[in-house]
């Protein structure tokens, strides 16, 4: 009888540890997002804005289809690097798209709009 119920225990703790291990689906899909950033800071030159761009577009193009967010400063990032390209209308439409998908974002949105349309952030070294 007791090697019934150490069975039983034993089945139950393993049931119970599995459940444990489920994966759940990311909520973002954060693609390239993460190492273009650690390029731009800790290998400046290693991502120049024209890369950055296009790998962020595929980003956003491959978390649409797979039904998962992008991360909160994606946009944020991409319209950066617009303006340092000099795509001003470019930059607004992707800082606009930060805020409309992240509206805890405005103000910091607005603060780089701010310094996009009062200063020239072109040509800054990544």
């Amino acid at each position: 009888m007791r090697m019934r119920s150490f069975k039983v225990v034993v089945l139950i703790a393993s049931f119970t540890v599995l459940q444990a291990c489920e994966t759940v689906q990311p909520l973002y899909y954060w693609g390239n997002y993460e190492s273009l950033i650690y390029q731009m800071y800790l290998m400046p030159g290693k991502a120049p804005p024209e890369v950055q761009i296009e790998r962020l577009t595929q980003d956003i193009q491959r978390a649409e289809g797979s039904g998962l967010r992008v991360p909160p400063g994606l946009y944020a990032h991409l319209g950066m690097m617009y303006a340092m390209q000099g795509s001003v209308a470019q930059a607004e439409a992707a800082f606009a798209e930060e805020v409309r998908r992240y509206p805890e974002s405005e103000v910091f949105i607005q603060g780089m709009m701010t310094r996009v349309k009062t200063q020239n952030i072109q040509g800054v070294a990544l």
